[in-house]
């Protein structure tokens, strides 16, 4: 449904909700493309290759047995707006109730404007700032965080934070070790002010001397892509860099809030690999059953993971108002960040 929203984007202090100070989550929403594919499926079509691989060894060193590849016209907006309207229904709210949208991706529809412009279009909404952060697989957390921040100023009442992403395109298929780990997706929140403590604390770094660990090296100049651009990763420096950098984001955002992490009641962590997500809750003292897993059926959609997961997570029943959560990313860049949630 389309609403139609006005251009009178003028804001007051009067606007800004009485002692509105903080911003909570108010609705999520996701959105997978139907086609699913399996790790049998990859391995056929490895095998076409002449390059082998088998369902064990996928489960056994990343925990995943399926992923969601979308049709080839099918955008990252187009997922996007699924998800928005999932997480805009969910919060009992209209598209024009939405004054800010942020969309984290890597997989634009094109090279501009932003895929949140896209979905804002699509979703009848007009005037209000919406823009993409890039940010790889940290991308959401970096989105919430710049949401959190533009609520508690004032500049915004209502956001849409999006992560949607088509990461099937940038795989190389001949390559056995990347082409498993990926899928397509989107989620989403509505991020609302409120009187009361929803995101509690967060934090955000970045450190580019470790760019050639994850990495597209590609780039379109006179109409043509120059140089690769199909992913390319070191995994196991990957792995070892992220289980650091997720433990120390989740301490960072503990100390910041004044707590320790016996205040988790679910680890939400960015979907890339269960060894690393099960080593970062090992770090946290914290047992496996209160992580929140969908890396197995969605395999890693980067920026849209961490909603995908926490979407499920409301939906299915695990996560109930009330509880506080811990939702960390690392990605490409290198960068990383967590942010504390009371739900």
């Amino acid at each position: 449904m389309s609403t139609r929203h006005t251009d009178d984007r003028s804001r007051s202090p009067q606007q800004t909700l009485p002692g509105a100070t903080h911003a909570r989550i108010a609705g999520t929403g996701s959105y997978l493309p139907p086609r699913r594919v399996t790790n049998q499926d990859l391995v056929d079509q490895l095998a076409a290759e002449g390059i082998q691989s088998s369902d064990a060894w996928i489960v056994e060193r990343t925990g995943i047995q399926s992923r969601h590849f979308a049709e080839p016209d099918v955008t990252s907006s187009m997922l996007g707006v699924q998800a928005a309207r999932r997480a805009i229904e969910a919060a009992g709210v209209q598209p024009a109730d939405i004054d800010l949208i942020i969309c984290a991706t890597s997989t634009p529809d094109m090279v501009f404007p932003s895929v949140a412009c896209l979905i804002q279009r699509e979703l009848g909404i007009h005037g209000c700032p919406a823009f993409d952060v890039q940010a790889v697989c940290s991308g959401f957390i970096y989105a919430l965080t710049v949401a959190d921040s533009m609520i508690r100023s004032g500049a915004a009442r209502r956001a849409l934070v999006i992560g949607a992403e088509v990461f099937s395109r940038l795989l190389d298929f001949k390559d056995r070790t990347t082409c498993v780990l990926f899928g397509d997706g989107a989620g989403a929140v509505v991020l609302e002010a409120s009187d009361k403590p929803g995101i509690v604390s967060s934090c955000l770094h970045a450190d580019g001397r470790h760019a050639n660990l994850l990495n597209v090296p590609g780039n379109v100049s006179g109409g043509q892509i120059l140089g690769d651009a199909t992913l390319k990763m070191d995994g196991q420096a990957v792995f070892k860099l992220a289980v650091t950098v997720l433990d120390k984001a989740a301490h960072e955002v503990l100390h910041a809030a004044g707590r320790d992490e016996h205040c988790i009641d679910w680890l939400i962590p960015h979907q890339a690999n269960l060894r690393i997500m099960q080593g970062t809750a090992k770090k946290l003292k914290l047992p496996y059953d209160k992580i929140v897993v969908t890396v197995d059926q969605h395999g890693n959609t980067s920026a849209a993971s961490i909603p995908l997961a926490l979407d499920h997570a409301v939906r299915s029943g695990q996560v109930q108002r009330g509880q506080t959560l811990m939702l960390e990313g690392v990605g490409g860049g290198f960068t990383w960040g967590a942010v504390l949630v009371d739900y």
